[in-house]
């Protein structure tokens, strides 16, 4: 089992610093909880229900996305991926820089790679992916020394909610 809230970047110390990951992590849940929103937009599509959103330095929210591969029938379709094309548009720009993105479960290698391309500043999210995650879990890929840009990630925020969502779904299908 994965430790509770946590995130990777060494912030401010003392009394300012407690403060500081507080007033972080009430921002995370606030931003998580639109995610699990939209997580349940997945419905009856078959689609596992994950959601996430891209959300910019001022707290804006610029992309929205759900898991669409059943419906759409495209290997690509993670919430990640939708989200961060429709941020993309938002912003007429590929760069996400100053941007964070929000996700009810650990991004995958594909999802933690092209946040990493996107330069998003931190990645956000709930459960954790013993089976597949990549900002964490079974790979690193924000954190990788090698890679270009890296983000700090913050993981296990409202864990047991996300994770509620996923047993929920696979629960009757095992």
């Amino acid at each position: 089992m994965n430790p509770g809230p946590s995130t990777s970047s060494a912030g401010p110390s003392g009394a300012g610093a407690a403060a500081a990951a507080s007033w972080g992590l009430t921002r995370y849940a606030e931003w998580v909880r639109l995610a699990i929103a939209e997580a349940q937009r997945v419905a009856a599509s078959g689609d596992v229900p994950i959601g996430a959103l891209v959300v910019d330095d001022a707290g804006a929210v610029l992309g929205r996305g759900h898991n669409v591969r059943e419906a759409e029938h495209d290997p690509t379709g993670h919430a990640e991926m939708v989200a961060l094309r429709e941020a993309g548009r938002a912003r007429s720009s590929w760069r996400l820089d100053g941007c964070s993105l929000v996700v009810t479960l650990e991004p995958c290698a594909m999802c933690a790679g092209a946040a990493v391309l996107a330069r998003v500043d931190r990645i956000v999210f709930g459960a954790w992916d013993d089976k597949a995650g990549a900002c964490g879990s079974v790979w690193d890929l924000p954190r990788d020394r090698r890679a270009l840009h890296r983000a700090e990630v913050v993981g296990g925020v409202l864990e047991g909610e996300c994770a509620g969502l996923l047993t929920g779904f696979f629960g009757p299908r095992r």
